[in-house]
């Protein structure tokens, strides 16, 4: 007997389906739970990374990270530690083949509607695993379980208008588990100390301007931008490569811009080199940001 019946893909801010198996179930039971699952879907914002929900016959479980969540309706049969390996290992298939930007940009139900096919290998493959892969797929996930249990939600947390009808809505001061990131590289750590020495020097020439023009000139206003806006996009470029961050193409993209051009504005008070050094720094800068990855996710079980 299947233990894990139905999963789908979820966005978090708004519980938009994005993509989901196919189910060969019409119980009546199973459809209600389904229908809990998408209400369940439309409040995951408040929820923790990782929880559960109980009815009469089924178990719903879900697992969300940034932007996306998956989520899974299961028989009783199914272990916990089970369904939570199969949901990580499902959203790391995803987030992998599908970039931020276009999660976010999703405007209509099931845009990922190629995903589906691999919902369901990915669920046969859980459904069907010997004992032995079971075994070594759900220790590491069992004891996160122990350490960090998910969150358990009533039936009535689970139905919006329950919610409105007792007058306040659940939420949960939980963290969500965050982004890895791949450990810092020695280069990475000197394009960090390149590009806080690069936003000092923007800034105190900024600073300095300010203090001497009292009565700014309209061209003087001009040059105080030119120092002031890379400063802030070199402290924003630490901070992209130090965290994750969505769409993190386009920002890194859009700080080099500002880089860039407030140096070739700046032509005049500062010379080659020094152009030359502001924007070799911002080059080397936006490299290490994105060729720092997530970490990879270590796992027996994958498809």
């Amino acid at each position: 007997m299947s233990m894990i019946l139905f999963a789908s893909v979820v966005r978090v801010r708004d519980g938009l389906p994005l993509s989901a198996s196919t189910d060969f179930y019409h119980a009546q039971e199973f459809l209600e739970c389904r229908r809990r699952l998408k209400t369940l879907a439309l409040r995951l914002a408040q929820y923790p990374g990782r929880g559960s929900a109980e009815t009469c016959d089924f178990r719903i479980h879900f697992s969300s990270s940034g932007d996306v969540a998956c989520m899974a309706i299961c028989s009783h049969q199914c272990p916990a530690a089970m369904a939570f390996c199969f949901l990580e290992t499902l959203w790391w298939d995803f987030t992998a083949s599908h970039d931020s930007t276009c999660i976010s940009l999703a405007s209509r139900p099931y845009a990922f509607l190629e995903f589906d096919s691999v919902i369901q290998k990915m669920k046969w493959h859980f459904n069907h695993m010997s004992p032995s892969q079971m075994k070594s797929c759900l220790e590491e996930i069992q004891e996160e379980l122990e350490f960090q249990p998910p969150a358990v939600l009533s039936l009535e947390d689970t139905d919006v208008a329950n919610g409105m009808l007792n007058g306040h809505t659940p939420v949960y001061l939980e963290p969500a588990p965050s982004f890895r990131m791949e450990p810092v590289t020695a280069l990475g750590v000197l394009s960090l100390v390149l590009n806080i020495m690069c936003a000092a020097l923007n800034l105190i020439r900024g600073v300095h301007l300010v203090e001497h023009s009292l009565q700014v000139a309209q061209e003087e206003i001009g040059n105080i931008l030119a120092f002031l806006i890379p400063f802030g996009a070199c402290i924003f470029q630490c901070y992209l490569y130090l965290f994750y961050s969505p769409a993190r193409t386009v920002k890194v993209l859009l700080m080099l811009a500002f880089i860039c051009l407030g140096n070739v504005y700046l032509h005049g008070l500062r010379n080659l080199w020094q152009i030359l050094f502001h924007i070799g720094v911002a080059f080397l800068s936006s490299h290490q940001i994105l060729t720092r990855q997530l970490q990879e996710k270590q796992s027996d079980c994958g498809v």
